[in-house]
This record gives structure tokens, sequence and C-alpha cells, in this order.
């Protein structure tokens, strides 16, 4: 007996789809072209500037301060951050393509990348000043600053409204006293964004952007760490700092401040994730 083959539609076909090992969640369909640049301008600088320096870097628990210079360089700080600031300005989507390449080589350098750019230039730019963010973000999206982001306490993790530090008000400004610890970048910053409660603000959580050097502001190291060992974390200890009142972000009060930064860091994290999957992936085919 023979028959006729029926012309299926292409819904109906038994072959659904060609299967892209390369890209098999079809990202390529929905990109721009601006964020394909972006993506492909991460992807050659991780294999040209951070996959050399990986192995060494994990093995002897060492991170390089250039790291952030060249990042810098090459526009992957502040990607977000208005052109106006030394950003790029681009989309969310750009910074996790970004997030997502340079996790292919290590979530230690990725790190480094989300809390400068979501922990430490986001909540200058979105809840400080003009002054403020004249004085740090085109620094800090250059990468000749490094940044911080003081939340965790040794006894407050995951419950920050529990945090012990605070700011009491002086004469022409705050006295902080208080510590921070498992802070990413911390031992090699130059400005840290740091949250406490403040009497004169009824106890409500405030920021906090301190310079280094500062007097009584300390930031030891967290040596013996299992993972994440290119990036340096540390502790942040404040003994009376003593600052004036330009260093308050002033256009934030309570929880929602850090917790808009970390929303926008978790995101990084997740397009990070995959990136380190991905490499996995074509690493076992």
């Amino acid at each position: 007996m023979t028959s006729t083959a029926p012309r299926l539609a292409r819904k109906d076909r038994p072959e659904l789809s060609s299967f892209s090992w390369q890209d098999p969640l079809l990202f390529e369909t929905s990109l721009s072209d601006e964020e394909k640049m972006i993506r492909d301008t991460a992807r050659a600088f991780a294999v040209e500037h951070l996959a050399p320096r990986i192995e060494a870097a994990y093995m002897d628990e060492h991170t390089d301060p250039e790291i952030f210079s060249l990042m810098g360089e090459t526009g992957l700080l502040g990607v977000t951050l208005a052109e106006d600031y030394g950003g790029v300005g681009a989309s969310y989507v750009s910074y996790g393509l970004v997030a997502r390449e340079i996790e292919r080589i290590d979530s230690g350098f990725r790190s480094m990348m989300s809390v400068q750019s979501s922990l430490v230039i986001y909540p200058i730019f979105a809840y400080g000043s003009e002054e403020q963010r004249l004085k740090y973000l085109p620094k800090l999206a250059s990468g000749e600053w490094i940044g911080c982001f003081g939340l965790t306490e040794p006894d407050a993790g995951s419950d920050p409204a529990a945090m012990k530090t605070r700011a009491t008000r002086t004469d022409g400004g705050y006295l902080l006293n208080g510590s921070k610890t498992w802070i990413s970048n911390s031992p090699i910053a130059d400005v840290f964004v740091v949250w406490a409660k403040s009497d004169a603000h009824d106890g409500a959580i405030r920021g906090f952007v301190l310079d280094k050097g500062t007097k009584g502001l300390s930031a030891p190291k967290i040596g013996g760490k299992l993972s994440l060992r290119a990036s340096v974390t540390g502790e942040i200890v404040m003994e009376n700092v003593a600052v004036g009142e330009d260093a308050l972000l002033p256009h934030i009060s309570g929880l929602k401040g850090p917790f808009g930064c970390l929303n926008r860091a978790r995101y990084g994290i997740a397009w990070g994730v995959m990136g380190a999957a991905e490499d996995c992936w074509l690493r076992a085919r």
C-alpha cells in the first residue's frame, strides 16, 4: 500500500525545532544589537583578562585591584548608570549579560563587578545627593575607586533589622559605631556604603558613604575561604567614626534602601549562575 505523506505544518512536525548547543535558550533571538555588542565585549574581556588570572587568584586567595580599572576602561562597571556620571546607560538585560560572561570564568570576579555596580554605584545614584553623585560615581564607574557595601553583621545576617551599628547625632554630623562582616571588597575599598540605625531619625536604618582613611574606620581581611577565593572578603569596623552631614544618603530611609540594592545584585547573580552552568554544559559536551 502506498500513500502520499501529509504536508505537516511546522507545529506538527516530529522535529519541533533544531537545537543549538551554543544558545540552548535562544537568547540571540531576543537581544538587541546593543545588548549583543555589550555581551560580546564582556566575553572578550573575560577571555583576555580574567581567564589567565583565575587559577593563581584562586590558589593564592588573591584579588588584583587592577581588575577594577580594567573593567572600568571596558565599560563593565555601572552598565546601567547614566552616561552623565560615567556609566554606559544600558539596560538591565545588558547588566545581566555582563554578569553571565564574567561568571563563566569565576563567581568571585562576578562578585567584584556586581558589588561595585549594584551595591555601591546604585545606592549613591538612587539615594544620594547630586554632590555625592558627582564626587563618587565617575571614579567608581571607571574603577579608579573600589567600593564595598556594609549591611551584614556578626549577629545580624539574614535579619538586618536586628543590626547593632548605630549613628549618633553630633554637631554637624554623625558618630558611627559598629561592625560589619563578610563584606566583599572591603579590605581594598576606597568607598564604604554602610547602613546604621540612626537616633536622629527615630531609629530608622539610614545609609552613609564613608571614605577610606577616615579615623576609626578599618577593614581587616577574612582569610581561609573555600569559595569565592578570587574575591577578597573582610570586615568593616567603625569605632567612633565621625562624618559630616554630607555622608548621609538623603533620599532613602528604612530597609527598602539596602533591599533595593540587593534586589539588583541578586538579579546579576541569577544571570551569573547561568554563565557558570553554561560553561559546565559546554565543557561536558
